[in-house]
């Protein structure tokens, strides 16, 4: 895509930036191959579906909708009708979603016509059910409207642009170590949220990538669907994916495997490391939110663990705090200028913008920065120092009148054992007063580890 490109009308854009490309191209394998002759053909069918229920150009459509090709070609649908697409995770509870509804007032809802078995799968086969409901027409122009992931508290509601989800599109096709036409992305992600959407299902069908969804979400089965054909394969995904592929006994050669890029929180230097020395490809990392789409990467591993800014994304930092230039407010409803003001979006996240090479590097959440007697304590640096220790798949530490971490461990260890080894490793003041040990940590719907005191304290109870 040249610099040159013109977003086309909110009518025209799913069929010239996503549909458009020889018929016989492969699309999605499923394991069923979907090339685009056959997406355009099914997406045809859902918009007539859709405006028979109700749906309008400039109404609101609900996908209650598990990974899968129903979600795929009723997600295109609803766009090229000119509609928006309000995105609920199938995991939700049904208090979550009427509540969601309530707000949102959409003038349809698709959601499973049974009940959805998945299991470990990461693409479900599913019949979609669609209902009527007597919504109004979309209070903003947005073509997409997603929750944010919640890890640090509440959902936020958050809409973006045709124009906008197209220049992420762009801005992909400009960084250097994405896949290309004619490769595959095994997408672990799901779609519902901004790393499978755009950066998995958006950007492979512009950029001619096939996507292919493992059978299931295991390390094996990852292997197997890198494995399935010849051509170069990127995997996608978030840290949690990272252990599942370090917990096969890798074996075959695979060629074929070119990279995996993780989004979310950042990968440790140690983690990185025995990835690529077990695989022999780089571990590229990348950053980003659900207001923005990706804010900058480190495919090839070089700068770990700063990230280039992506192409257009301007940052800044103010007060040690990471600012990104947005035109809008990406929030729906009344503009919080403590997140949003004056063209800023503020992050929430700690970082530093080297001034000569402009390189950034993510020093943690801000409200990670807590004070214990008077000394500043980094509680990203206490996750971090436990996660070196053996045994600890994965830690959460958070202030509650102290410091308290709770720790997910691969192999069993007394908990005294592992305080001892951490008082070799961190000053007293810094040492967690609390350890809760826990078969398995929280995590969102995204894969983030949860760090809500009130989840985190239930998860104990």
């Amino acid at each position: 895509m040249d610099d040159s490109f013109v977003v086309p009308g909110i009518e025209k854009w799913v069929d010239e930036v996503l549909l458009d490309g020889p018929g016989t191209q492969v699309c999605l394998r499923l394991p069923e191959v979907i090339d685009r002759a056959k997406l355009r053909r099914l997406v045809q069918e859902r918009q007539i579906e859709l405006a028979q229920s109700g749906l309008r150009a400039g109404g609101a459509a609900a996908l209650r909708l598990p990974p899968s090709l129903a979600f795929v070609t009723h997600l295109l649908a609803v766009w090229r009708s000119g509609g928006q697409a309000i995105l609920l995770d199938h995991r939700l509870t049904d208090y979550e979603v009427r509540r969601a509804i309530e707000r949102l007032v959409p003038q349809v809802v698709v959601a499973p016509a049974g009940p959805v078995v998945a299991g470990l799968r990461t693409f479900v086969d599913v019949e979609a059910s669609i209902a009527s409901y007597s919504g109004h027409p979309a209070s903003t122009a947005h073509a997409v409207v997603q929750l944010s992931s919640g890890s640090t508290g509440p959902s936020k509601v958050i809409g973006r642009t045709a124009e906008d989800l197209v220049e992420e599109v762009k801005r992909y096709t400009q960084i250097d170590g994405v896949p290309v036409e004619n490769e595959r992305l095994i997408l672990l992600p799901s779609m519902v949220h901004v790393l499978g959407l755009v950066g998995g299902l958006l950007y492979g069908l512009h950029a001619g990538v096939e996507l292919v969804p493992p059978a299931r979400l295991t390390g094996d089965a990852i292997l197997q669907a890198i494995a399935a054909e010849p051509t170069p394969a990127t995997v996608l995904g978030v840290p949690f994916h990272i252990g599942l592929l370090a917990s096969v006994q890798q074996s075959r050669s695979l060629p074929q495997f070119k990279r995996m890029t993780t989004g979310g929180e950042l990968v440790p230097k140690a983690v990185s490391d025995a990835f690529e020395q077990k695989y022999g490809v780089p571990l590229g990392n990348m950053y980003g939110m659900t207001e923005v789409g990706v804010i900058g990467t480190d495919l090839y591993g070089q700068h770990r663990p700063a990230i280039r800014p992506a192409p257009g994304i301007e940052v800044r930092t103010v007060d040690g705090e990471l600012q990104i230039a947005r035109k809008e407010s990406p929030y729906l409803g009344l503009s919080d200028p403590a997140r949003w003001s004056d063209g800023w979006l503020r992050t929430r996240d700690a970082g530093v913008v080297d001034p000569e090479t402009g390189l950034v590097s993510i020093k943690g959440r801000l409200d990670s920065q807590v004070s214990v007697g008077g000394l500043k304590v980094d509680l990203t640096e206490v996750e971090y120092t436990l996660g070196t220790l053996r045994g600890v798949e994965a830690a959460v530490v958070v202030y509650d009148g102290s410091i308290t971490a709770y720790l997910q461990l691969k192999e069993r260890r007394e908990t005294v054992r592992l305080e001892a080894e951490l008082s070799q490793r961190l000053a007293s003041y810094k040492r967690p007063r609390t350890l809760h040990v826990l078969d398995q940590l929280p995590r969102t719907t995204t894969g983030k580890l949860v760090r809500d005191l009130t989840v985190l304290r239930k998860a104990v109870s």
